[in-house]
């Protein structure tokens, strides 16, 4: 026994026991089926559901291991972004190696395809994947536990309550990364805890303070640490996402009221949209390794905004809505924009209701509007 069981991704001897629980599981087999089965009629939902259980027996059943699981992910990311996405490009993957472990560090879009999309390209580089942190907040029923827990995920526990429930929480994840990194595994984490609903990508200092508490009396200084995790930046780019119109809604209500309350299932409908609906052209910007003086969490996380703001791949749907705010704007787009990409945006744009449409455009414009505002060094 460690002291990281209720938080550590399942090991090899643990995969077939999981599947087992998991083909018990009614609540399992429902949400594949309303997946797979997507705008069918629920009484032909709850008809074909043995038929469904069926495949997933047949299709489970072959699973033995960790990298079989990671490879049956692989295929299931690969018809993602078949149906979902028109172009998926990378970029300064040449940089990293394979024989040592880093720790991957991005902005947050999507809930699921910001870590699927970072695996996904390392699995085709020939890079070993890194384990994923997700928040206990997304694991409301014990079978996601089992799903993200068998695909190399380690739990970060968000709803600690209290000052020294959430330190201790806080630590053990510190400690769960070093032992992880000790142990040749890479790492990844969002550079803060909830999606940039506005577009505006920041990493909070409190994640980078996690990292060195377990560290505090190892003899190494916190810049020395920092070195040690070899942090690389890494930024998503989506030419849309999938949940622009139900994020400006949220926006718009806390705007309005000052709060916002989440609907019951709200989080599995967000997950659900982030994964089927249409995202355009997507590029996975790897960045450089944080190297040399890293003194404070601060100073950390300002790097890592730096690489992510000017690593960000701007499609058309960013120039086309930071134009419509700021004419200083096409100083940075180097090609004309695409009719029929202007056609699109501008569909999604009026489905969008009249007094959100600020909200949407700044969601898609601020990455332009920030990199205007610090342009390259």
């Amino acid at each position: 026994m460690t002291n990281f069981e209720d938080i550590r991704p399942y090991n090899d001897d643990e995969v077939k026991p999981t599947i087992k629980r998991l083909l018990n599981d009614a609540g399992f087999i429902d949400t594949i089926s309303a997946f797979k089965l997507a705008g069918k009629p629920k009484w032909l939902r709850n008809l074909l559901r043995p038929l469904v259980k069926q495949r997933l027996n047949k299709e489970l059943g072959a699973i033995n291991s960790v990298k079989d699981v990671q490879t049956l992910c692989e295929k299931y990311v690969h018809r993602v972004i078949e149906t979902t996405t028109t172009k998926l490009s990378f970029s300064g993957l040449e940089k990293l190696s394979a024989d040592r472990p880093y720790f991957f560090i991005s902005n947050h879009r999507d809930i699921v395809m910001d870590p699927a999309l970072v695996n996904f390209a390392l699995y085709h580089h020939g890079l070993e994947t890194p384990q994923l942190a997700i928040g206990d907040n997304l694991l409301q029923k014990p079978f996601v536990s089992d799903l993200m827990r068998l695909n190399k995920s380690f739990i970060v526990k968000r709803s600690a309550a209290g000052v020294r429930e959430k330190l201790q929480a806080f630590t053990d994840l510190s400690s769960y990364i070093h032992h992880a990194h000790s142990n040749g595994n890479s790492t990844w984490i969002a550079q803060k805890e909830g999606r940039a609903k506005d577009g505006v990508d920041s990493t909070d200092p409190a994640i980078i303070k996690m990292l060195y508490m377990s560290q505090r009396k190892s003899g190494l200084s916190f810049s020395e640490y920092m070195n040690w995790l070899q942090i690389v930046p890494v930024s998503l780019s989506y030419e849309y996402n999938p949940c622009d119109l139900a994020i400006s809604e949220e926006l718009h209500q806390k705007r309005s009221t000052g709060s916002y309350q989440k609907t019951e299932g709200e989080d599995i409908r967000s997950i659900t949209t982030g994964i089927t609906g249409l995202k355009g052209d997507v590029h996975v910007a790897f960045g450089t390794p944080l190297a040399g003086n890293l003194d404070d969490a601060e100073t950390v996380a300002t790097k890592i905004d730096e690489q992510v703001m000017q690593e960000y791949r701007f499609h058309d749907s960013n120039h086309i809505a930071a134009e419509l705010i700021s004419t200083e704007a096409q100083t940075l787009r180097d090609h004309p924009l695409s009719k029929q990409k202007q056609a699109e945006f501008m569909a999604r744009l009026d489905s969008c209701d009249e007094k959100m449409k600020d909200i949407f455009l700044a969601m898609y414009a601020n990455p332009v509007l920030r990199r205007l505002e610090n342009p390259p060094s």
